[in-house]
Formats: structure tokens, sequence, C-alpha cells
């Protein structure tokens, strides 16, 4: 009886395991492509500004009274809560009046905000109207409600300083960058400022949040961590681009790509270790404990927080490789890459130039490119015209392993 012989069983191989992405982000495993999508980040942005534009041509910014003129009535009560005081002027027409809380315990008080400018006598009824009813809703007599007027030259004077503190800013971060790296880094870094800054403009005319000095002040604040940002993805772009002409195995492109994906990590986390502490204060201070007096600064921040952070990854180094590929010598390694049909491939990790001896382009490389046109690396061809050789042991001479030649025999010429 005659068996039919069997075939062991196929091994099952398991499918390797699928990563996160907070995994890959911090093992360099991340190929983001940045600088292929540029199109999109440029076109997000333009729309935002436009309509940012558009509102303040329609609707304008809705300036505190620091800026415009109005009147502040100032209550010392420990009672009297943010609601209660709006309900008390809300018959007078200050619905959208502006209320703060400051201090605590004795030092409570409540102040009320309005563009109303009791200095003119055709709204000093009004004004006396509105003094009677926060002092009898806060239990106090009327004496005990004091009336500031503040006039908009104050909040011309603040705009002037602030103008000529930003052109000063322009003026001090264009230097440093152009000395410490080049003037096409300085354009693409005041480039992205400029943006955070109408974006900022349009999301507070589109949002009508008010517009304070104490918003002024944050708002300057927020430029240098933007700037700060961009600096280290410039500083991680000039560090791989040393000896770029010389190697011309990677575009400018793609080494702001490389750059970025090994930056990446330590720009998410500068950027929440910054935004958690500024949230903390926007809404458990302002929103929960009531401190309104602190929303001004926290919300200028939050927004220009995370303003920067998509600015200095989104705009600015897409920008600084825009303008750099122009340049005659990055053009022409584009070129030949793309002759070496190296266009269009997937971008490279942190962890695979890394193991590619490729942590810097500076330098005598250890490797080529894995998956690169006329690179060695696992799965490439490898092919580049040049005949193959066999490597010699270290302190050999040239010839030292070729077998001696035989000797010739000494004789009498006949």
């Amino acid at each position: 009886m005659s068996t039919t012989p069997t075939s062991p069983p196929t091994p099952i191989v398991a499918e390797p395991k699928k990563r996160g992405l907070w995994y890959r982000l911090y093992h360099g495993e991340t190929a983001f492509d940045f600088m292929g999508r540029k199109k999109i980040w440029f076109a997000v942005s333009a729309l935002v500004i436009l309509v940012g534009f558009a509102s303040l041509y329609a609707r304008g910014l809705n300036l505190g009274i620091d800026f415009k003129g109005g009147t502040a009535w100032d209550v010392t009560t420990r009672s009297m809560s943010v609601n209660k005081a709006r309900d008390a002027v809300r018959p007078v027409g200050l619905a959208e009046a502006k209320i703060q809380v400051i201090g605590q315990g004795a030092s409570r008080v409540v102040r009320v905000q309005h563009d109303l400018k009791c200095s003119e006598e055709a709204e000093q009824a009004k004004c006396t109207d509105i003094t009677d009813r926060l002092a009898k809703a806060a239990g106090v007599k009327s004496s005990d409600v004091s009336i500031n007027t503040v006039g908009p030259s104050w909040g011309k004077d603040i705009t002037k300083k602030a103008e000529r503190a930003l052109l000063f800013f322009f003026i001090a971060v264009a230097l440093y960058i152009s000395l410490r790296f080049e003037w096409k880094m300085a354009a693409s870094a005041l480039a992205a400022v400029v943006h955070d800054i109408l974006v900022t403009v349009g999301i507070y005319s589109l949002s009508g949040f008010a517009v304070s000095p104490a918003t002024v002040i944050a708002f300057l604040t927020i430029l240098g961590f933007s700037l700060y940002d961009t600096i280290v993805v410039f500083d991680k772009v000039e560090e791989n681009t040393r000896g770029l002409a010389a190697s011309g195995r990677m575009t400018y492109a793609d080494t702001v790509n490389l750059s970025m994906n090994q930056v990446l990590m330590r720009s998410l986390n500068t950027s929440l270790v910054a935004i958690l502490p500024v949230l903390s204060v926007l809404i458990i201070g302002a929103y929960v404990l009531g401190a309104t007096a602190l929303e001004d600064f926290g919300l200028a921040l939050s927004i220009g927080l995370l303003t920067g952070a998509y600015s200095s990854i989104f705009i600015a180094s897409p920008l600084l490789a825009v303008l750099k590929e122009r340049e005659p010598r990055y053009a022409s390694i584009r070129q030949r890459v793309m002759s070496r049909g190296g266009a269009g491939m997937v971008p490279l990790t942190p962890a695979a130039a890394a193991a590619a001896g490729m942590g810097t382009l500076g330098g005598e490389p250890r490797d080529q490119l894995p998956g690169r046109a006329g690179g060695t690396g696992s799965g490439g061809g490898g092919s580049s015209g040049a005949k193959a050789t066999t490597p010699r042991p270290a302190g050999q001479r040239p010839g030292a392993g070729r077998p001696a030649p035989r000797p010739r025999k000494k004789g009498r010429r006949r």
C-alpha cells in the first residue's frame, strides 16, 4: 500500500506590528513629506489671511477703552458676581460691557468697562444711572463706586510704542539671522513672523475678542517663541546641508524634509510644554476661578503659540527651500538627482539617515542613501558605471595578495 508523501506545513510568518504615531516620532521613524505639500500649507495660510483681511475691512477690531476711550466703574465688593453686575447694567444698554473681577477678599473689585464717554455732558445722566445700579447690586453707596474716564490718546501712545518695538524687533532679527546663517533664512523667518501677526489679527477680528494693552504685550511676547522654533529648524537644516553640493545625493528640499522630521518631536514637545501653562492660566484662572483679568493675556498667548508652531514648520522651512533651490548649484543638484530617477521618492526617515551614516551631509559619507538612485543600500541596484573591486585588508600593500612572479634562470648566451 503506497502512501502519498505530505509536504511540510507552511510556516506562518507574523506580520510586522504597526507602530503608532508617537512611537515613530520618538524613535525617528517618521517621513512626513512637508515639502511635497508646501502648496497646500501656503494655500491654507493665504485663505486664513484673506478671510482675516475681509473681516478687518467689514467689522474691524474690538478695541478696548484704552484705545478708543470710555469709562470704567470700579466697585469694591465681596458678593457681587460678574453675572449680577451684567444684569444690573443690562437695562441701560451695557449688556456687552467688559466686566472683570480683580483681587480677592476685602480688596476684591468688580470693574465694568464700556466705551460710554461720561466726560460728555449728554452722557452724564446715563453714567449716574449706571453708578446707582451698580451700587445697589453690590449693596454699597453710590459714592463708593469710583469712575475713571480714559481718553483715546493713551491708547494711541501704546500703539505707537508697539509699532516702534515691532520695527526694532524685525531689524534685530534680520541682522542676527543674516550674520548667523544667511539673508534667505532671515527673510523666511521674518515672513513666518508676519504670517503669525496677520493670522492673529484676523482671528481677533473674526472672533470679536477685545484688544487691550495686555493683548499687545502678549502679542509681542509670542513673536520670540515663534522665532525660536524657526531657528531650531534652520540650525538643523544648515547642519545637514554642509557638503551637499559636493555629495549631490539629496536635493535641498529633501534635506529640509529630513531636517524637519529630525526636529519634529522637539518642536512638538516645546510647543506642548509652552501651551499647557498658558491654557491653565486661561481656562482655570480666568474661566474657572473667575480671574478674568488674565483672560486677555492668556488668550493672546494661546493663539500666538499655536500660530507660531504652525508657521515654523509649514511656512518658514518650505519657503526657505523655495528660495534656496533657485540658486544655480542647488538647481543643478536637483536636475542631477531627477536624472537619476530620484524624483518622487519617499522621504528619508531620521533613523534611516542615521543608519546610513547621513546624520549630517558634511564630510565623507560612509554609505549611499538606502533606496536612492545610485545607492548601495538594501535593495539598491548601485550601477554607477564604475568597475567593482574587492576591498583589501587594512595595512596591506597594493598587489600583496598576488602570486609572486617566477624568477628567470641565469645562463650563458649562445
